[in-house]
């Protein structure tokens, strides 16, 4: 990679093209101004322009512009200062890969040169690609269809905020829960594990696409009410009907929900004594209060949500067939994570934004190996179980980039590997370790680390850098250290 540096401050500009050029081993040229910058970007081939954003004469920010305008793919990141935060902004609305402040840290400087490079190595073999597409008219076609049925999908849900859609999978899922809004008679029931996000599929199908729908959606949590509140909680009951009612009686969940959706949550929790007044309420959409002798027409969509297997609890005695079988008449199956592994990825990335956002963190991307981690995590606690280790990193760290160190709780022991290793992902670190009894040094040990690591990849430096999930020049810098030792 060939790299302009411009910069007016002459020991910040030497400093950063020393770097450059004796670390990270880049062609590197330097001007000292926007005007000397344009007169060497006619003559030469640059792939990355760093640019201070405050200069005399031409600013960062009109330099960009030109770049841009001029040569569309050449990269350019900002050094701004950081009362300069604000044209930062304006900086990347103009076609910015990245901006950093000053002073600059040649860690984030280097991670930044490395993402630019990744996206460099895509847009490559995309064009590539590209070239042997249009050679093949129903290859691109096929392919074109592909892309758009695999682009994500973001939904707003009234109360749940965005329902992200990263496969056909949820695709097919958004598009049945749309049907479902516009057939309010329909009994749903909604099967998945914990987690997979049942209670937003079912604000989906009650909501629609009407943000500012004013019908009221009940939710009740089977699984969270005694035996003996079942029927009081869901059908009310009239002043009087129990010791210890209230004395002006009390509507239940039902009459709230009318004119909306009552959502039953975990519906294989609901007593069987019950499942017998549920299904006479599904089919007369009508009931009395506890206690009471007036009958009350409803008017109601029930959604019902499940994590166990229905059809056993059939077999067992323990839920009734003929409920069963009313609820079904609308049924949507949520996959597990581990079933739609396509989306651990981008659901990551939209947890990581999202929540880096609200907490005003700095993280904007995932690395590699911590992808990898990410994906053959088998995620038992599914969408809910992501989120959460997502927001833990963001909480926990003050970074730009998520590392397999960030994700060390969820490392998984396994069987099948040798006692004194586990697996991160598809990663082997350290198991179970031993101490001795005497001191020992552990920069030594990190030293023998890194030496066994650079042998293991015959000396290749990304290669030793990447499974030790560090960056290049965190590799140098240790190599250098052990070259003293040497």
């Amino acid at each position: 990679m060939k790299i302009l540096v411009v910069e007016d401050d002459a020991l910040s500009r030497e400093a950063i093209v020393e770097f450059l050029a004796d670390e990270m081993n880049f062609e590197v040229q330097m001007a000292e101004d926007a005007i000397i910058a344009l007169d060497l970007l006619k003559n030469d081939n640059f792939q990355l322009v760093i640019s201070d954003i405050k200069m005399p004469g031409i600013s960062g920010i009109e330099l960009l512009k030109r770049v841009k305008q001029s040569y569309k793919d050449t990269d350019v990141i900002i050094m701004t200062g950081f009362s300069e935060i604000n044209n930062s902004i304006e900086a990347l609305r103009w076609g910015a890969s990245d901006y950093l402040l000053k002073p600059v840290n040649i860690e984030e400087l280097s991670h930044a040169i490395q993402r630019i490079q990744d996206k460099q190595q895509l847009l490559t073999e995309n064009t590539e690609l590209k070239a042997s597409v249009k050679q093949m008219d129903a290859l691109a076609k096929q392919s074109e269809k592909k892309l758009q049925a695999l682009q994500s999908t973001m939904r707003t849900i009234q109360q749940s905020g965005k329902l992200a859609v990263f496969s056909n999978h949820m695709r097919q899922v958004v598009d049945l829960s749309m049907k479902f809004h516009s057939n309010r008679d329909i009994p749903v029931l909604i099967q998945g594990e914990t987690g997979t996000g049942k209670e937003m599929i079912a604000r989906l199908i009650h909501y629609g696409e009407n943000e500012n729908l004013q019908e009221p959606f009940i939710p009740v949590n089977c699984a969270a009410l005694s035996p003996q509140l079942f029927e009081s909680e869901l059908f009310g009951y009239e002043k009087g009907a129990f010791t210890g009612a209230h004395v002006k009686g009390r509507i239940g969940k039902m009459e709230l929900a009318q004119g909306g959706t009552l959502f039953l949550d975990e519906i294989g929790e609901l007593p069987v004594n019950m499942q017998a007044k549920l299904l006479r309420v599904l089919q007369q959409k009508e009931f009395y209060r506890v206690g009471g002798d007036e009958l009350i027409k409803l008017d109601v969509r029930f959604v019902f949500a499940t994590n166990r297997n229905l059809k056993q609890m059939i077999q067992e005695n323990t839920f009734r067939s003929d409920l069963y079988f009313r609820m079904e008449s609308g049924t949507i199956h949520l996959k597990s994570l581990r079933q739609k592994p396509e989306e651990v990825v981008p659901l990551a990335q939209y947890f990581m934004e999202h929540f880096a956002e609200r907490r005003n963190k700095s993280f904007r991307f995932i690395s590699k190996p911590a992808q990898s981690i990410l994906e053959k995590h088998p995620w038992p606690g599914n969408v809910r179980e992501l989120e959460n280790a997502i927001e833990r990193v963001i909480l926990l760290y003050e970074e730009t980039e998520i590392q397999p160190r960030h994700l060390s709780h969820l490392y998984t022991p396994t069987d099948e590997l040798h006692p004194e290793e586990r697996t991160i992902g598809s990663t082997l670190v350290p198991g179970e370790v031993s101490l001795p009894d005497q001191p020992f040094s552990l920069e030594q040990l990190e030293l023998e680390i890194v030496d066994k690591a650079m042998k293991r990849f015959d000396g290749s430096k990304s290669k030793a850098a990447d499974y030790l999930g560090i960056s290049r020049f965190a590799l140098r810098s240790r190599l250098r250290k052990l070259n003293e030792r040497s």
